[in-house]
């Protein structure tokens, strides 16, 4: 657990005391209700001179924040990078739900900030930090089986904010990692950098922090053409594997580049794949997760490459002959700022192996 984050001012223990166990008692009662909403992103609106209220359609859900959060908690590590790159460290509570180290250059502003849990926190270690918003990466976070749900954080009078690119163009209704209707593009996530940004009160911060990121992407694209490529992204475990679908970040990737995803005619987010199916596509390049979190089997590149080239099933992929693998953080697999980062490292990882023009 990282130091506590200053705060501005702190209220007698008692006081502090009283009105946590009246949000906790409050989401106790409350979790009969119903949470979380899918529909389009979020774009924003605002009224006083100072920024200030801020009016967001987000997710389907209509979110007004009075004032810029002073006591923030982000649920997921995706939304947590975002706040950090934007130099609101000392804005947030808390932070949670982690599967990497984080993003070179926030190790400094990431350390002052206290991790509630390193993988999904209970509602009640959430409502003990007394957050005055609460942000998230996906909507099984704010839903039925996550921290709670949207509906009773809104009942208790803690805003909450939903990152778009898991509700643009794709169904969460079902028991997976849900499925895209329609590819995504990196614009959610320009919409969430410049939602957040105007939330906690800083919206040149968003501009700025975008631009840098469409910069990247264009110099990463740049002269490159890698039509010939067939690549295989694979995010965790070795039993039963689950490998990219055709349309979410690794789809992002892919199209950038102008390769060819294997598995691209399955509009689900992360399909368990058998390893025959993936022998019988036999990709040019594996895509490999290399995850420090401990849920899942073959969570670490080491592992999963330990796999590959001992397994009878995948030991003769061309891909695993050729040792072309390209490692990734779990967040660049996720559509999260850090999705450019991925960009950069497979047009990096292609051009190596002689695969892109």
């Amino acid at each position: 657990m990282s130091p506590e984050t200053p705060r501005d001012s702190v209220p007698p223990i008692a006081s502090t005391v009283r009105r946590t166990a009246l949000l906790i008692a409050g989401l106790v009662l409350l979790t009969a209700c119903g949470g979380g909403g899918s529909a389009s992103g979020g774009e924003a609106r605002e009224s006083a001179a100072d920024g200030f209220p801020v009016t967001l359609e987000n997710c389907g859900r209509t979110v007004t924040v009075d004032a810029a959060p002073r006591h923030a908690v982000s649920l997921n590590q995706g939304s947590t990078e975002i706040l950090l790159s934007l130099g609101l460290a000392d804005r947030l509570a808390g932070t949670a739900t982690w599967t990497d180290p984080v993003m070179k250059g926030l190790e400094k502003e990431e350390a002052g900030v206290p991790r509630i849990a390193e993988n999904q926190p209970s509602s009640e270690k959430v409502l003990a930090e007394e957050p005055d918003f609460v942000s998230a990466s996906f909507e099984s976070t704010l839903g039925k089986g996550g921290v709670a749900s949207r509906d009773q954080f809104q009942e208790l009078g803690v805003p909450t904010y939903l990152a778009p690119s898991d509700c643009t163009g794709k169904d969460n209704t079902g028991s997976s990692d849900g499925s895209r209707t329609v590819p995504l593009t990196m614009d959610p996530v320009y919409t969430e950098v410049r939602d957040l940004a105007r939330v906690f009160g800083v919206p040149e911060r968003g501009e700025k922090l975008v631009t840098a990121l469409r910069g990247r992407v264009d110099k990463a694209t740049a002269d490159i053409d890698a039509s010939d490529a067939t690549l295989l992204y694979w995010f965790a475990n070795a039993e039963a594997p689950y490998l990219a679908g055709c349309c979410g970040a690794p789809g992002i990737i892919t199209e950038e580049l102008g390769a060819k995803n294997v598995f691209d005619d399955t509009h689900e987010e992360w399909p368990q794949i058998n390893w025959e199916t993936v022998a019988d596509r036999n990709p040019d390049v594996l895509v490999i997760g290399d995850l420090t979190r401990r849920s899942q089997t073959a969570e670490s590149a080491e592992k999963k490459i330990e796999f590959l080239e001992s397994s009878p099933a995948t030991k003769n992929l061309d891909a695993v002959r050729h040792k072309r693998y390209v490692l990734l953080s779990g967040q660049a697999m996720n559509p999260t700022i850090r999705t450019v980062e991925g960009l950069e490292r497979v047009a990096a990882g292609l051009r190596s192996f002689g695969l892109a023009g």
